[in-house]
This record gives C-alpha cells, structure tokens and sequence, in this order.
C-alpha cells in the first residue's frame, strides 16, 4: 500500500459541478474553495488525483473562481503510489 501524500486533502472535482453537470458559478466555486482551503493560498496548492486527468478540471474550478496560482502534481497518485523513495 502506498500509504498517504503528506498534506494531501480530499475534495472530488464533481464538486465543482451543478445539478446540470456544469461548473458551479465563480461565487459558488469560490465560496466553497476558501472554505475548504480554510486560509491557505491557491499559490501554496498542489492539486492531483488519481493520473493528473481529473486534476486539471480542479485547477481550471480554482481559476474561475478567481484563485489562480495552484500547481499539477502531473504523475499524480499513479506515480507517487509506485515510487517507493516519495513514501519516506
């Protein structure tokens, strides 16, 4: 088991979206990510999920709602999980 990225919170990108399936208005997405980051900035923020894929739709949320400046972790949990050295 590849155990846990140090840090790593969870907030899945369907939460990004509406009813409708399409992203929520900047002020909902806002509303949510500045609840969620409790303080931290964007520009502290690695975002990742499982490949990358996924990650990138968190990032584009972040930017519509005016908190720009996060980072993509691009080998995500796929490369963390099998990288024995990022588990120390």
């Amino acid at each position: 088991m590849a155990g846990h990225i140090p840090g790593a919170l969870n907030l899945p990108y369907t939460e990004n979206l509406d009813a409708q399936g399409r992203f929520k208005a900047p002020e909902a997405l806002r509303a949510l990510y500045q609840a969620f980051l409790a303080g931290t900035p964007p520009d502290h923020l690695v975002v990742h999920c499982g490949s990358g894929v996924t990650a990138c739709h968190t990032l584009l949320a972040l930017d519509l709602a005016g908190l720009p400046g996060a980072a993509l972790y691009v080998g995500s949990w796929s490369e963390w999980c099998r990288n024995p050295t990022s588990r120390s």
